[in-house]
Order: C-alpha cells, then structure tokens, then sequence
C-alpha cells in the first residue's frame, strides 16, 4: 500500500445535496422546502405556538416554587467511604471531610457540604465531619466505633 492509495471506504461519505441550482437537479426551486410560508423562510422558531389558540403551557396553572435558599448536599452513602477506605484512597487515621473525599475520587465536587447517608455498613474506625447525616448512619457510625462531628444547630428561640 502506498499514500497515494490511500482513500476512504466506499460509502463512508456522502455528497452534500446542492438545493437550489435549477429544476433538473431535482431540487432546485423551493430546495426541498415545500411551498412558500414561514417554514419555507429562515430563522423560524414556532415550538409551542398552536394555531392562535391558547398554547398549553399558559392553560395550565403555575405551580411550586424554587428555593433559592435551600442547601444543595451531595450524598456519600457509608459504604462508599468504605469502599474507598478498602482500595487506600481514604486515610481511616486522618479525618475525613469534605476535601479527602474529594481527593479520593468519592464525590466530584462538595456543592453546600457532603451529608452521610446509612447505605452499606462501615467497618473501620474513623472520624467523618460533614454538613449533615441520617440518623441511621450516625447510629452506624457510632456503633462501629467512630465518630461524627456535624455542625451545631442554632438554638430555638
């Protein structure tokens, strides 16, 4: 084989279809456009739009709300932190938060904090610290031996 034998596979490409270029072409006039209107002019943009009647998204009423206080927590299940405690990634003698598990692999990024759920069973002793955790995973964690530090809550008024 020399370089300049090289060509494609047959049928790997594909011609680009001239519209436009006379009636003997097949598609030359309207280009495989059908026949005048808005469709047949560029730059249409006509989702949603139902004839003049009133388009569906405003017949139904509105509902809920988004929250733009709430926390966004990224949930790390107890046998996740486990597992990467298994493979090495995680130190079960250093403290394990937020930052750790994100140099392990465990979570992407930490958003508003990483809360502990009680997926899995944990078996080495460690300390977690995290923005939150179920209260099945710190029973868990407690019965294995570790511990958790969450933060405080503030006090009822």
């Amino acid at each position: 084989m020399k370089l300049n034998e090289l060509k494609d596979n047959e049928g790997s490409t594909k011609n680009r279809k001239r519209v436009g270029r006379g009636i003997g072409s097949g598609s030359g006039k309207t280009g495989g456009r059908g026949v005048k209107g808005q469709k047949a002019r560029s730059g249409v943009s006509i989702n949603g739009f139902e004839g003049g009647q009133m388009p569906i998204y405003r017949r139904l009423p509105k509902r809920g709300f988004n929250n733009i206080f709430s926390s966004d927590f990224v949930t790390v299940s107890l046998g996740r932190i486990q597992t990467a405690i298994d493979a090495k990634k995680l130190d079960p003698k250093a403290t394990i938060d937020a930052a750790a598990l994100k140099a392990a692999g465990v979570i992407r990024r930490p958003r508003d904090g990483v809360r502990i759920l009680s997926d899995g069973e944990l078996t080495a002793k460690v300390t977690i610290e995290a923005a939150g955790a179920s209260k099945a995973a710190v029973e868990k964690i407690e019965k294995a031996g570790s511990t958790i530090k969450l933060p405080e809550a503030p006090a009822a008024e």
